[in-house]
């Protein structure tokens, strides 16, 4: 007979994407006590299939102070995690594809000043001159240059590796079971191998975290995404930019090797775990990828891919406290973009575990916003005769 492991610790950390092992490896810096529970393997959902896109470009306002905190903590990556992680400000570009998108990116800059994000917009002229291979669609744009781009298999489970030397207890394929609140420790059980008792539970469960929620009595409307994502065989090097579109749609980058990394559309559940794209999907791609990029035109995909990412409905992520259950944090929901944000997210619930506050900004993310909307009160029946009559 197999005797459940039990241990208790400082926080109990649930989900081993960027933010979860950030989080973790924050904690131990703090020198608090956590074990992390991952149902796969660290880093390998939507923190390991994502595009690698590290822009604070085009983020809404409201995740810019959590974007330029995470800018500075992508810039000492080796420090921090012993590796690079292919890691390169590159820059970021936006492509405008007419005079309204060039409008709209203008109207961003001015916006965004406060953050000083150094935005350039660059005129259909120049482009022309400095980017002769894009395609003639681009009219213009926005170049962020301090943005750029990482290697998601390797930046996310190294956050998770660094955790763990620095003594987190990092338990992968190790799918929660249960969780429960007694008044004052969380219980967090995976099948019959392990229980974890702690005062603090992170929720950082990605896709999956609705269903904890759910069971502190906080119902969200969380759905799953999946993006389509592909690479091609190497090509000769050309572009060092990692590229957008205003208004959404396709983006790319080429990484050292010649390989171009692209995105956009969206795959299909194959079941609660896993997901791919079709063949409609990857040829709408291809068609995009060559108005963007001629040069493309003979180039072929080597490998498409999917995943599962977790969707609010005004694509804004939930980070802070639970509005049921003291010593909850949440941190999930990210809509695709939490490659960049995902180290000081982690850095943010790691201040909540310790001090029950943060110093960045985070009220827009608050679950209070996702409120139940209260029923009207029954109003009383009336007894006229006009009312008693059939409609």
């Amino acid at each position: 007979m197999t005797t459940i492991r039990t241990l208790r610790t400082d926080v109990a950390v649930i989900g081993g994407g960027i933010v979860g092992a950030s989080a973790a490896l924050a904690l131990r810096q703090m020198g608090l006590g956590v074990a992390l529970l991952e149902r796969d393997l660290c880093g390998s959902r939507s923190s390991g299939v994502n595009y690698g896109g590290v822009r604070r470009q085009g983020r809404p306002l409201s995740q810019l102070p959590l974007a330029q905190r995470a800018h500075r903590i992508w810039g000492r990556l080796p420090e921090l995690l012993g590796i690079d992680g292919e890691y390169i400000r590159s820059g970021h570009f936006k492509i405008a594809r007419s005079e309204s998108d060039m409008a709209s990116l203008e109207r961003y800059r001015a916006m965004s000043s406060d953050f000083d994000l150094g935005l350039e917009l660059i005129s259909a002229a120049r482009l022309r001159e400095q980017c002769p291979w894009l395609g003639t669609r681009a009219v213009g744009g926005s170049l962020c240059v301090e943005d750029g781009q990482a290697n998601p298999r390797l930046v996310s489970p190294a956050f998770a590796l660094a955790a763990q030397r620095a003594g987190a207890q990092v338990f992968e394929r190790h799918k929660v079971d249960e969780v429960a609140h007694d008044g004052a420790l969380f219980m967090v059980r995976s099948g019959n191998a392990l229980e974890v008792h702690a005062p603090v539970l992170l929720n950082c469960a990605g896709a999956w975290a609705g269903a904890i929620a759910e069971r502190f009595g906080e119902t969200l409307p969380l759905r799953s995404g999946h993006p389509v994502m592909a690479v091609t065989e190497p090509v000769p090097h050309f572009m060092d930019w990692s590229l957008g579109v205003e208004g959404g749609g396709i983006y790319c980058r080429q990484v050292a090797r010649g390989n171009l990394v692209l995105g956009g559309g969206a795959g299909i559940a194959l079941d609660a775990d896993r997901a791919r794209v079709d063949r409609d999907a990857i040829a709408t791609l291809a068609v995009q990828a060559v108005e963007l990029l001629p040069t493309l035109r003979h180039a072929h995909f080597i490998r498409t891919w999917s995943g599962t990412e977790g969707y609010l409905p005004d694509r804004e992520p939930v980070l802070g406290p639970s509005r049921t259950t003291p010593g909850l944090f949440h941190g999930f929901g990210f809509a695709g973009a939490g490659f960049q944000i995902g180290p000081a997210a982690g850095e943010v619930l790691a201040e909540l575990a310790r001090d029950g506050r943060s110093s960045t900004p985070i009220d827009a993310f608050a679950i209070e916003r996702f409120d139940p909307v209260p029923e009207p009160e029954p109003q009383p029946a009336s007894t006229t005769a006009s009312d008693a009559r059939p409609h």
